[in-house]
This record gives C-alpha cells, sequence and structure tokens, in this order.
C-alpha cells in the first residue's frame, strides 16, 4: 500500500501533475502494490465529494525506481491531446541524472538503437542500427561535479524502454544506484539518482504554454546539488 499521499504538484480541471517519489508506482502491476492512480482517484473522490466512479487517465510513466514529475489527465479530451502531443513530440521533459564517471564532453548528444529483452525487463544498447531496435537520441549536459559525483540534466528526444538508464551506461556513465544498467552498488531504498525534474507543453484545453518542475528527493546527494545550484 502506498504509505504516503502523493505528492501533487498541479491541479486543475483538467490535468494532474504528481512528483512521484522513488518506488512508487504509478499504474498497477504483478507486485499488487497500490498504485499512484489509485490514491489520486481516491484524493479527487473525497475532495470533490464525486458519487460513483473518477475518471483519471494516465498520459506516461516512469520507471519504479525513478522520482519526478508523472501526468494525469481528469478527462478523456485532456488524455487524448495529451497523448497525441506526446506521439508530436510536442511535450519536453528534463531529467536530472546523478552518475560516478564523468562524461568526457561536458554536453553532447547521445544516439543509440536499442532493443528491448522483456524476459529480463531491459534494454540493450548498439551504435548501429539492428534488426528489432529502435533509434533513440538525447540530449545531456553537466550541470555540477562534486569530487565523487556529477550531476547532469538530459532531454530526451525520443521514448524508449529505459533510455536515460541504458543510454548513459552505454556512455560508460551508470546513473548511481542503478544495478541493472552497470552501477557497482544499490542505493539503500532501492531507489536509482534519476528524477523526472521538469515538463513543458500547451495545455491541452486551455492552450497555455505550461512549465512544471518537481523538487528532486529529499537525500544527501540530492540536496548537495541542490545547494551548488542553489535552487
Amino acid at each position: 500500500m502506498t504509505s504516503l499521499p502523493p505528492q501533487i504538484i498541479y491541479e486543475d480541471n483538467h490535468i494532474l501533475a504528481v512528483n512521484k517519489r522513488p518506488s512508487e508506482l504509478v499504474q498497477g502491476d504483478k507486485t499488487g502494490d497500490e498504485p499512484m492512480s489509485d490514491a489520486l482517484k481516491r484524493y479527487i473522490k473525497e475532495k470533490y465529494d464525486k458519487p460513483g466512479g473518477v475518471y483519471l487517465g494516465t498520459v506516461h510513466r516512469i520507471d519504479r525506481p525513478v522520482s519526478g514529475i508523472v501526468l494525469f489527465a481528469r478527462t478523456s479530451k485532456a488524455l487524448s491531446r495529451l497523448n497525441e502531443m506526446f506521439r508530436d513530440k510536442e511535450i519536453q521533459k528534463t531529467y536530472w541524472a546523478v552518475v560516478k564517471n564523468k562524461p568526457q564532453k561536458p554536453s553532447g548528444a547521445l544516439i543509440h538503437y536499442l532493443k528491448k529483452n522483456e524476459a529480463k525487463n531491459m534494454s540493450k544498447a548498439f551504435d548501429k542500427e539492428q534488426p528489432g531496435t529502435l533509434k533513440s537520441e538525447l540530449d545531456y549536459k553537466i550541470l555540477f561535479s562534486s569530487d565523487n559525483y556529477h550531476l547532469l540534466e538530459i532531454n530526451p528526444h525520443t521514448g524508449r524502454h529505459h533510455q536515460i538508464r541504458v543510454q548513459l551506461s552505454a556512455m560508460g556513465c551508470p546513473i548511481k544506484g542503478d544495478l541493472k544498467y552497470g552501477f557497482n552498488r544499490s542505493n539503500e531504498n532501492g531507489s536509482i539518482h534519476l528524477h523526472a525534474r521538469q515538463i513543458d507543453f500547451i495545455h491541452p484545453v486551455k492552450k497555455e504554454a505550461m512549465r512544471i518542475v518537481a523538487d528532486p528527493p529529499d537525500d544527501p546527494l540530492w540536496n548537495y546539488f541542490r545547494k551548488q545550484l542553489a535552487i
């Protein structure tokens, strides 16, 4: 069960934005743990005293050990428009990642061809197109470096399975805590240091430019980088 109510960072009649904690589920899976979507439906039902069922559409998901912004739609109209915007790449997502190995360049573009292994729930990166691969692109830049770790800002241009995790690993910079993609030890709470920091889009109904920003989790390393960036 979800131990704490979801951290809502934006809400109107059409959309909800939540700052997901590491380990929270966006939608139900085989674990049987309560997903965020169920907790949010309960919140809406109670807050607005809604009779009957509550509509809530999941626009996109982020991996369970990842933190940060997740968008939900409160109407089918908003869900349809947001889904279309994602397909048309009209929604820009910005991530932060903490890595131990410093990239060779302070900024750059990564292009790989990813192939998903369903049985292992992993993706593998290839430098050239292979049968069954999907082209994956992202840009990164170093925001700050400490003695031991480096904070990267990442803008993915495609939405592939585990894309940021596998592409940074392929560059030789696995994300802190990400055992699945080559980091040498796990984080105590099972999280990885990857955070969906910002999302930019046009509101699906109001047609206004939206920018939603989510603070990273309260942990010593994230807090250190926030202090260095004065945020």
